[in-house]
């Protein structure tokens, strides 16, 4: 008989973040690594996956040694409203605009705990968008329209 698994949770989230992290080297792999002066756009890909893999080993490496409480039970509603943020985000992102998906985004991802205080989300989700469309818009000059078609941008 093999060891007994002590920690469930450091077990499957490790293997969860393994698995991450070895699909972030193979799919880096298809790109040109380059090196640490010059990084090509497979670097950063593969080096993140060797980081998440390793981070994965670790906790499944701790699952064996230290004790931790059983899962009991799968957070299903949270899994689908964040999940749906983000498709939602990328589906709305052309037609309302960076600002509109990103606030929503962060609202639903919010709206995934059941202790969420609104308040703070709504001013995290304006701050946010905002912050946002100064890096990525403003001042690194991408083409993402900070109010689409929908609202007459």
């Amino acid at each position: 008989m093999g060891p007994a698994i002590r920690n469930p949770r450091d077990f499957w989230s490790g293997l969860i973040f393994g698995a991450a992290g070895v699909a972030a080297v193979v799919l880096g792999r298809e790109s040109p690594m380059g090196t640490a002066t010059k990084m090509g756009p497979g670097y950063f890909p593969t080096v993140l996956g060797m980081l998440l893999g390793l981070v994965g080993l670790a906790l499944v490496v701790r699952a064996f040694l230290t004790r931790g409480d059983p899962i009991r039970g799968f957070a299903l509603r949270a899994l689908v409203l964040i999940l749906g943020a983000i498709v939602l985000f990328g589906l709305v992102l052309r037609g309302a605009g960076m600002v509109a998906a990103l606030i929503g985004l962060v609202l639903m991802s919010a709206a995934a705990s059941r202790l969420v205080l609104w308040r703070p989300a709504i001013v995290l989700a304006v701050g946010l968008a905002g912050f946002s469309a100064l890096i990525f818009v403003k001042l690194l000059g991408l083409p993402i329209p900070l109010m689409g078609r929908w609202f007459g941008g």
